[in-house]
């Protein structure tokens, strides 16, 4: 997020050719937003970086308040660690996961989305030493905005800020607990063990932000400039309480979402933002599915007013309510110049999700206007994806590397400075405004997510304009979830029912008789149709054993549909996700019935050994 930039004249371009409606690879999306988080990652980079232009930064954070908080995440195309922002784009990738990790699963893109998570709580456990201790920025906007400088050369003061009981800081420990609570969820079954782990830190952040209230900009000021909290802290302990609840089932967090509701605003604000500071909207769709869960009871009249509020926000985002929100000529939600598309994804992403949990309970969403189907609600989605990709007036993706037309100049320290690993000669403060010019980055940021139009679809692609050309995590963090979803359909799958893991819990079946293959069991060397590739994602310690999180892509390499395959699973001593058992063997997962061409499904085990053997035992083209 930036204040200061270079200073070039702003050319607005105000060419509006007409719209250039085309279908959208989702799928490619998908990948390419995801690979946007591994170029903001801090600190030491592991062996499987993708983003190869990045290199090891920020290695000395922490170490002058003797704490280690080397890791995380760089906001947007500065320098500085921001926790309010950081937690809550963890928690939105890991609701994306949590609703739509088995469409990720399908497209091979699951391991990478819970790898991006990890990356998030690995560092928010490092900055959250004792209960009531929080590190919440590392870095200070008002020097690092004045130079220009790659991560991997950067000078400026790394000083790190904390909130403690006496400067509390409730929506910062209250994001930071929702979004620790939400990742408990994602590893739940993949990594048990860090799993709880993370819900541990989530009680003790949230009782932390609950006794010690206040907000966190006036303990750690030096974020007002940047990440003022307008909102306060309210909506951040109903939010925390909310995903307490989903990941605990503890009665305790639904109590303090009935017993607070009216008091802190759950049920009285009518929202038509939702954001990394205003989070009511989201706190009333996950209360709002509680109650079509069956959940709520006697809170149930206080729920209700949570849904009013929640479907208020549907309508307005559709234009059907009394007060909607505003929409450029070119039909994007439009809520402010600065970074707008950061409100596009995440407003997307709740109508999608409450699109299907309308769908799941059988009902309609209740606007001013009438009853309206919960497929307009995916439809609005649809449309603003769309739009971000590039059917919009300018024919312009607004995704980096999406397309054939999309922002050259990104208001980027790391992209538009030449690699450090092609030129290591370092750069000062202010050297690297040379490089701030009209030519192309050096540096794809691919995936990455811009700010976006103003509100009359005009787009200025120029380095300078910081309110357009700069991306953020938290634009993208929504985005994942919406193009799995697109890409990957609704599968019939019910968004109501408990769901505590990426992917949905495998169900074991009575044996079916298989069906007779068109080719014969696989060679032991397989160079057939059918690609596995396998890698260890993650590894602990638990009482003295080492374990062991494999990931394998299974992919149909041919130009036919796959409709049936069995994999024979050898050296396996542990459990297994993403497939079904069919009695000696491994077939497709209940949701899916068949792979098409290109496609991948991924599944993962968990075993203290080496990777177990996977071969095709046969399969079935057509």
């Amino acid at each position: 997020m930036e204040k200061l930039l270079c200073m070039f004249p702003l050319l607005l371009l105000l060419l509006s050719p007409p719209f250039v409606f085309a279908g959208h690879d989702y799928g490619q999306a998908l990948s390419k937003s995801i690979l946007f988080f591994e170029a903001q990652r801090s600190g030491y980079l592991p062996h499987n970086q993708r983003v190869s232009w990045r290199a090891h930064s920020g290695l000395q954070d922490g170490k002058a308040s003797g704490v280690d908080l080397v890791g995380g995440y760089y906001d947007a195309g500065d320098n500085v660690k921001f926790g309010l922002p950081m937690a809550f784009t963890v928690t939105m990738l890991s609701w994306s996961i949590i609703e739509y990790g088995k469409q990720m699963a399908a497209s091979g893109e699951l391991g990478h989305a819970m790898e991006a998570v990890k990356w998030g709580t690995d560092y928010f456990i490092k900055a959250h030493p004792q209960p009531n201790v929080l590190y919440g920025e590392v870095g200070d906007g008002n020097t690092d905005h004045y130079c220009w400088q790659r991560p991997e050369d950067m000078t400026t003061d790394r000083h790190a800020y904390k909130i403690d009981p006496s400067n509390p800081g409730s929506d910062l420990a209250g994001e930071t607990a929702a979004a620790m609570a939400a990742a408990s969820i994602v590893f739940r079954r993949s990594n048990p063990a860090y799993s709880a782990e993370l819900l541990r830190h989530a009680y003790q952040l949230f009782d932390f932000a609950d006794k010690y209230r206040g907000k966190y900009d006036s303990s750690i000021t030096v974020a007002q400039k940047y990440y003022r909290s307008i909102s306060g802290y309210n909506d951040e302990l109903l939010w925390a309480a909310a995903w307490l609840y989903q990941a605990s089932n503890n009665q305790y967090y639904l109590n303090y979402l009935g017993r607070n509701g009216d008091s802190m605003g759950g049920t009285g604000w009518s929202m038509t933002e939702f954001g990394w500071d205003v989070k009511y909207a989201g706190v009333q769709t996950l209360v709002a599915k509680f109650l079509m869960q069956g959940k709520a009871g006697h809170h149930s009249p206080v729920f209700e007013r949570y849904q009013q509020k929640a479907e208020s926000f549907m309508c307005s985002c559709l234009g059907k309510s009394n007060r909607n929100v505003q929409k450029t000529p070119g039909g994007l939600i439009f809520r402010q110049r600065w970074n707008n598309m950061q409100f596009v994804t995440s407003a997307s992403f709740l109508a999608t999700v409450y699109s299907d949990y309308l769908a799941s309970s059988g009902r309609n969403l209740r606007c001013s206007s009438g009853n309206v189907p919960p497929a307009e609600l995916l439809s609005l989605a649809k449309s603003q994806v769309d739009y971000i990709l590039g059917d919009n007036p300018r024919a312009t993706s607004y995704m980096v590397g999406y397309g054939n037309n999309f922002p050259q100049r990104v208001h980027h320290r790391g992209s538009s400075i030449v690699s450090i690993k092609v030129n290591p000669s370092f750069v000062s403060c202010r050297g690297g405004y040379a490089t701030c010019s009209k030519r192309s980055d050096p540096n794809l940021l691919v995936g990455a997510l811009v700010g976006g139009p103003d509100a009359y679809d005009d787009f200025a692609d120029e380095r300078d304009n910081y309110e357009q050309t700069e991306p953020a995590t938290y634009n993208n963090a929504p985005l994942i979830g919406l193009l799995a979803r697109l890409g990957g359909g609704h599968g019939g799958y019910n968004q109501l029912l408990p769901v505590a893991v990426p992917a949905p819990k495998p169900v074991v079946t009575k044996p079916q008789p298989s069906p007779k293959p068109k080719t014969t069991p696989s060679p032991a060397s397989w160079s057939g149709p059918i690609s596995i590739e396998q890698k260890m994602t993650t590894s602990w310690v638990a009482n003295g054993r080492t374990y062991y999180r494999y990931s394998t892509v299974v992919t149909n390499k041919s130009n036919k549909s796959l409709n049936s395959l069995n994999l024979s699973i050898s050296k396996l001593y542990g459990p297994v996700w993403g497939l079904t058992k069919s009695g000696d063997s491994y077939t497709f997962p209940s949701w899916l019935s068949s792979l098409s061409p290109g496609k991948s499904l991924e599944f993962v085990y968990i075993h203290s050994a080496s990777p177990a053997d996977v071969s095709v035992a046969n399969y079935e083209l057509a």
